[in-house]
């Protein structure tokens, strides 16, 4: 049965499926979800996430939301297919968990935050809080900082291959590398590269595309 995403190529959750899915070369069904109208407030979206939020994820009899948590069923179930996304070696994977750990607890805050201001709210014509943004660029610096340490002995945040620690920043980093945030970034020579690189995938520009097509 065929696999389903229902959210929006502006979510940036979805997003982070998507990419995961390009990666493993996995084809699936994109169910829009009009956002600006309350569907996903509704029913029936509601019966697949009872929480309101975009992606839900169908395979098959295999209903699931959070984005973090679909990536790990997809890269655990598919991982034959495509790119290996975990380690199987148990300290490699712990190691891999923990950058992974990282970048929703410590990096996503900030991030998302910066994102809403200076990526969504400017194409829904809100204005711009510059009080958040100043105290979320700093908070963001300073994860930064900790990225260009690890990023200086090691090619990836989980190790020496892409993983999903690396994938789950895309989103918001595609969007904030259009901002003054940028400046973030390319300040920290090994992050720099390391955006660069994982940007360059051409599973995240397939998403990109399917973004930039809407």
């Amino acid at each position: 049965m065929a696999i389903k995403v229902h959210g929006s190529t502006f979510s940036t959750a979805a997003m982070r499926v998507f990419a995961c899915l390009n990666e493993k070369g996995l084809d699936f069904e994109f169910v829009p979800v009009d956002m600006r109208s309350g569907a996903h407030k509704k029913d029936p979206f509601l019966s697949l996430n009872p929480f309101g939020q975009v992606p839900a994820f169908e395979d098959g009899d295999l209903n699931l939301f959070e984005s973090r948590a679909i990536n790990q069923y997809i890269a655990h179930t598919y991982a034959d297919n495509g790119t290996p996304l975990l380690y199987l070696d148990p300290k490699k994977m712990a190691i891999a968990n923990v950058w992974a750990e990282v970048e929703a607890q410590k990096y996503d805050g900030p991030a998302s935050k910066l994102t809403w201001e200076l990526g969504l709210k400017p194409l829904l014509g809100m204005v711009t809080d510059d009080a958040v943004v100043e105290q979320q660029e700093a908070l963001l610096c300073k994860v930064l900082d900790v990225y260009e340490a690890r990023l200086a002995e090691s090619k990836y945040l989980g190790g020496d291959r892409f993983t999903l620690a690396d994938l789950h920043h895309l989103p918001t980093m595609s969007y904030l590398m259009a901002t003054r945030v940028k400046a973030c970034f390319d300040s920290r020579p090994h992050v720099s590269a390391w955006c660069a690189d994982i940007s360059a995938r051409p599973a995240w520009e397939k998403v990109v595309a399917m973004k930039n097509n809407q």
